[in-house]
């Protein structure tokens, strides 16, 4: 028998395809529609491990400033779930016989996108960022890492009956972004492990659902059209490449992501809030032992948001503290915004992050002598993926589909409206009390002079 033409390869897929969803459920979603889940994909869903998902809000606290931000990591991963296996159909369609994708890529990768946030902790990335920090005395942790935990957990309490190999290569998607990723030389088909979490230059469905459902859920617009990356990519080389003409659009994709973590994420109230529930956390951290639910996958499951409701209403005095400082954001009695400054681009080389000591050793003499616990200074860096550098310079471009060259497109080639910096970095600090803020703001104004 000859080798399929392309028609013949998408009517072989359509098919396969529509046979699939005949053993499938599926489910509505607001961004993607329908979404049908496979048999193997529900035996992981149907777990209390996945179930947990529910309960950590993919935005943590920020819908205490946005009040539509209330979407979760459950459905974030459905919708990643999704994606991936779009991203992979089409390759496939298009160029499956010549790149030798079969059933067994496109399920680990569609399991790969549905179990890449399973070990995400609560309240977003504050609880890793933030929190853990400060009470691992130096130890190194990921939630990509814990998915991989997670997972094999999962697979071992429920049984589910899955090969060593795949298991393997969804754990290796999961972490391909992170410095824990393995080395490319040692993989086959690499442009599948681009596809969940891209470690070459960041252009993932995981980015393409987050973006378009968080500004979703806060009422902003979103510009950005993932449709057409993926119905317009090519894989050359072993590399997940884009016509030269969707520069823009991928320009879009690096640029929304900035302004949703200027405007949401790092919001300056939003921020207020994080800081304090951190403080929290430390003060709650002994009595409630959650470094123990960290460090064991079997308990980890039972860590989520719902511990700011325990911290809320324990009765226990080891916990006041931490139970103040959360009615304080319930009555919106938060730490004062006081002022900020931006990082100049000729001082970012050699730029520390500043800290409460800097600030309160900054004070003018006499009135009221600040300390350092009065105080509390964040240092925050928003760029485009690479720091300092375009992201755009390590993806890979085709002119048309006739051509079979793989180029990159220089910095500043395409038009000259774009910016020719990619980073900022914000310092701001906040006081902790009311009546501490015009020598909070003093101090800092002497500081940044």
């Amino acid at each position: 028998m000859g080798a399929c033409s392309n028609d013949e390869v998408s009517w072989l897929s359509y098919v396969s395809s529509s046979q699939d969803r005949r053993f499938s459920k599926h489910v509505h979603d607001n961004v993607h529609g329908n979404i049908y889940l496979d048999p193997l994909v529900l035996k992981f869903i149907d777990t209390e491990q996945f179930q947990r998902l529910r309960d950590l809000k993919q935005l943590g606290l920020v819908h205490m400033v946005y009040p539509g931000a209330v979407h979760s990591r459950f459905e974030h991963s459905l919708g990643v779930y999704w994606l991936a296996g779009e991203a992979v159909h089409r390759i496939q369609t298009h160029q499956g016989l010549e790149l030798g994708i079969d059933r067994f890529d496109i399920q680990t990768v569609k399991l790969a996108g549905l179990l890449h946030d399973v070990g995400h902790g609560p309240f977003s990335h504050l609880f890793e960022r933030e929190f853990l920090p400060r009470v691992l005395n130096g130890s190194k942790w990921s939630h990509e890492e814990m998915s991989g935990k997670m997972i094999e957990h999962i697979v071992e309490e429920h049984n589910i009956d899955i090969d060593s190999e795949r298991l393997k290569k969804v754990k290796e998607m999961i972490v391909a972004s992170s410095e824990h990723a393995s080395s490319e030389s040692t993989k086959e088909k690499c442009f599948l492990y681009d596809i969940v979490a891209n470690g070459r230059n960041g252009i993932d469905v995981d980015k393409f659902d987050y973006i378009v459902r968080d500004s979703r859920a806060c009422g902003l617009g979103c510009n950005f059209q993932f449709q057409t990356l993926l119905e317009k990519m090519r894989v050359m080389g072993d590399e997940i490449c884009y016509r030269a003409k969707d520069y823009l659009t991928i320009h879009k994709l690096f640029a929304t992501r900035a302004d949703l973590h200027r405007t949401v994420y790092t919001h300056a109230k939003v921020k207020a809030i994080e800081l304090m529930f951190v403080d929290a956390l430390l003060k709650a951290n002994d009595y409630l032992d959650i470094l123990s639910y960290v460090r064991d996958p079997a308990e980890y499951w039972k860590l989520d948001d719902s511990i700011v409701k325990t911290i809320e209403t324990a009765p226990k005095q080891e916990l006041k503290e931490s139970r103040d400082l959360i009615m304080r954001i319930r009555r919106r009695d938060l730490y004062q915004f006081c002022n900020e400054f931006t990082v100049p681009k000729d001082k970012m080389d050699h730029f520390r992050d500043i800290t409460p000591q800097d600030i309160v050793c900054s004070q003018r003499t006499g009135g009221v002598t600040l300390r350092e616990e009065d105080v509390v200074v964040t240092n925050i860096r928003i760029d485009l993926t690479q720091g300092r550098n375009n992201p755009l310079e390590r993806v890979k471009f085709f002119q048309d589909y006739d051509s079979n060259e793989k180029f990159s497109i220089l910095d500043g080639s395409i038009s000259h409206l774009l910016p020719g910096y990619y980073q900022d970095m914000i310092v701001r600090v906040y006081s902790k009390k009311p009546e501490l803020v015009e020598a909070v703001s003093d101090a800092f104004s002497k500081f940044s002079a």
